[in-house]
């Protein structure tokens, strides 16, 4: 198994092009084919962790928060980040981040902290803009029935609970090749009437490039006429934050200490408590100052996040709680998520692969610490 293979089953579950613009995910450093020894799973890449992996005999750690964020000019070892990669590289390490791609997926960070909570009802808090797109193509009207299906294999054509679906319309089509063509129906030079239908199919951006080829290599034109299109739909399995319900409605107080022993935290910071009883909950691990607007705006009780500012907790304005329960702590059960999904994955697609080959990190690399 070489690390592409990791990469493609991590992929599968959160695929990079719905990661934030801002972010730097994917493979970091290192050979993506290179055989792979074991695999480390952390929330954060250090010197530290790069240590750990020698010591495990693994050449690939998967991180969630990318270890190179910003632009690197040189690498003298001057901070820790340089460092980090260095020594890294020194040992034919590489480094995989997946950060905000695991955010946007629909069992991502926010799913775990859902599930972790034992919230009910789960929806999306932020769905992802542009997520959705519309091929349409024009194909001789007998070979619509093989082109579609070959658009479906390749992951066109899912909506909702549905799958297969395509909207056709018949017509007539016309071209005529100069001398440089090869037509596939007519002849170059003459002008040529074909009876074609119109398919059109939705898809996830993610699927774009692998549904582009197929269409190529089905489709019996020589030059194949084609629009593709961003639609402004949302789709609801994609975005940030999430929101549920409790069970049962549960006393404020005794909602938060349940937050402080389930998410491992001994600080809570907060809005004021001004409601008596809690029942529909906001998360977003990490940095989720941006989603107060959208958790008010769905009712929630409370919005469970990090990185609060002074400032933020004003917005509150009584409508909300908001919890600040500190950004390690938001996240630190997405490397037990991983550690047990490649598990399972690997032991599927690579059964010469030993799922004791992929560990779990032991280093807290929380670098807030609390008197």
């Amino acid at each position: 198994m070489i690390v592409q293979d990791v990469i493609y089953q991590l992929e599968t579950i959160a695929p990079l092009a719905y990661a934030e613009d801002f972010d730097n995910v994917g493979l970091l450093v290192g050979n993506k084919n290179a055989e792979v020894s074991g695999i480390l799973v952390t929330l954060d890449t250090l010197e530290s962790i790069v240590d750990e992996a020698i010591a495990l005999n693994c050449n690939l750690i998967v991180s969630f928060h990318p270890i190179i964020f910003k632009g690197i000019k040189s690498l003298t070892g001057k901070s820790y980040v340089e460092r980090t990669v260095l020594k890294a590289i020194k040992h034919d390490i590489a480094i995989y981040a997946i950060h905000t791609a695991l955010d946007n997926a629909q069992k991502g960070v926010n799913d775990i902290i859902c599930n972790t909570l034992g919230l009910k009802n789960k929806r999306i808090l932020i769905p992802q803009k542009g997520t959705i797109k519309k091929l349409t193509t024009y194909v001789p009207t007998e070979q619509a029935p093989a082109l579609r299906s070959a658009l479906f294999n390749a992951g066109a054509g899912n909506i909702g609970n549905y799958d297969n679906c395509s909207f056709n319309a018949e017509g007539k089509g016309t071209y005529r090749g100069n001398e440089h063509s090869n037509p596939t129906l007519g002849k170059k030079g003459e002008l040529h009437e074909e009876n074609e239908t119109q398919v059109s199919v939705t898809f996830n951006k993610h699927v774009e490039s692998n549904l582009l080829d197929t269409l190529f290599k089905s489709h019996p034109y020589e030059e194949v006429a084609f629009e593709i299109t961003t639609l402004d739909n949302y789709d609801q399995t994609i975005g940030i934050g999430m929101i549920g319900e409790l069970e049962t409605s549960q006393p404020s107080m005794e909602f938060f200490e349940f937050v402080k022993t389930t998410m491992n935290t001994s600080c809570i910071r907060h809005s004021e408590i001004h409601k008596a009883n809690i029942k529909k909950v906001a998360v977003l691990g990490g940095s989720g100052s941006f989603a107060i607007a959208a958790a008010k705006r769905a009712g929630a009780d409370v919005l469970i996040t990090a990185d609060l500012k002074y400032h933020d907790f004003f917005s509150a304005e009584n409508k909300i709680i908001l919890a600040d329960i500190g950004h390690y702590e938001s996240e630190q059960f997405t490397k037990n998520f991983l550690v047990d999904y490649l598990s399972k994955k690997i032991t599927n697609f690579a059964p010469a692969f030993e799922a004791s080959k992929i560990f779990l990190s032991k280093i807290n690399t929380n670098p807030v610490k609390y008197l």
